[in-house]
Parts: C-alpha cells; structure tokens; sequence
C-alpha cells in the first residue's frame, strides 16, 4: 500500500506541473486573435458542457475507489480523479474570465449541433454519461465487479468526452482551448486502450 501512495503521490506532482504549465499557456502561450467568445460560442458550449461531463468521471472514480482495494483500479481512478477536477478548473475560470455564465438555457451539446437530440435517460444528459441507475449500481457494488463495471462506464465516457473534444478542436477559436481539447483527445483515447487491456484480465471485453 506504501508503494501504492509513492505511485499516486508522484503522480500527483506531475499533474501539478502539467497543470501550471497548461495555465502559463492560457495566459501567455497562443494569442487568441478572435477576441472574448460570446454565451453561444463553441468555445463557451465546450467549457460549459466538458465541465459537467468532467464532473461525473470524477464522481465515478471516487466511488469506485472506495468499493475496491485493487492498486490498478485506484490508481488509475486517481489519476482521471484528478486529471478531470484540474481540467474542469481550467474551463470553469475560463468561463470566470470571458464573464459568460457556467449555465445555459439551450439544451447540452448545443454548440455542436446536437441540440436537437433526445433527452438524455434518467440524467445522462450527454454522449457516454452514465445514467444515475448506473452511478447507483456503482455504489452497490464492490471488489472485481465494481472495477469491471467502472471501467466500462469509463470507456464510454471517454468516448464520449474524445467526440466532444474533437468537437472542439473543429469548432472553437481560442487557441488555449482548442490545445487543451487536442491534449484530452491523445489522453482520453490512451486511457481507452489501457482499460480494454484491463477489462480483458478480467475475463471482459470492452464492448460488453
């Protein structure tokens, strides 16, 4: 378990620095040329939307890592734990500095051109969210059943969260963003892979 916290405790100071870095670069790396974006802008819909998004994987993974004592689950929860919070940080003060509201009246996914989509089931508002009978199953679960179920909840919200990424990198214009967005695709994509090989030491594939 030491070696465990040694892991996590590294780990976290790597995401510390990225983390500084990533906010030099909003305030000094690539000049924004567009100027501030406005409520209805992809650059607005995408802070708003990764936001929530971000929000659940971070519950999910804090529920999971107190119904399993497997290293390779926590650690692995740890790291989107806190990848996601210091994301979800970046998009919300980006929002706090264009003065734009963290809350919109149009439907989630808006800026993409998806507003027009169904509502999401019993509160999955967007693509790969889990539903709260899932997060409630969750929580009712424990040991190699609760990281099986974790790990495929997660698959499919990253593969979600890489769509609406790569929406990003379509449709916004301020340059910081449109990096961060770039970043979450490479990384939430190599997390995919890791859980499939994951999920297949533990007798599962990651489409079932």
């Amino acid at each position: 378990m030491r070696r465990a916290l040694t892991g996590w405790a590294a780990g976290a100071a790597v995401l510390a620095v990225v983390g500084a870095g990533a906010a030099g670069y909003a305030a000094g790396g690539e000049p924004d040329t567009t100027g501030t974006p406005t409520a209805a802008s992809a650059d607005a819909g995408f802070a708003r939307d990764m936001a929530v998004h971000h929000q659940q994987a971070v519950e999910m993974s804090y529920i999971v890592r107190d119904r399993t004592k497997d290293t390779e689950v926590r650690r692995l929860a740890y790291d989107i734990a806190q990848t996601q919070a210091n994301q979800r940080g970046m998009l919300l003060g980006w929002l706090d500095l264009w003065g734009l509201p963290k809350v919109s009246a149009d439907p989630p996914m808006t800026w993409m051109g998806m507003g027009d989509m169904p509502p999401g089931q019993d509160g999955a508002l967007m693509p790969g969210m889990a539903t709260n009978s899932d997060l409630r199953k969750l929580n009712s679960l424990s040991g190699k059943q609760a990281e099986v179920f974790y790990l495929q909840l997660m698959t499919e919200h990253h593969r979600g969260g890489v769509h609406m990424a790569e929406g990003c990198v379509q449709r916004c214009t301020v340059g910081p963003e449109k990096r961060l967005a770039r970043g979450m695709v490479a990384a939430q994509r190599s997390e995919i892979q890791l859980m499939a090989e994951m999920l297949k030491k533990r007798g599962v594939q990651a489409g079932s």
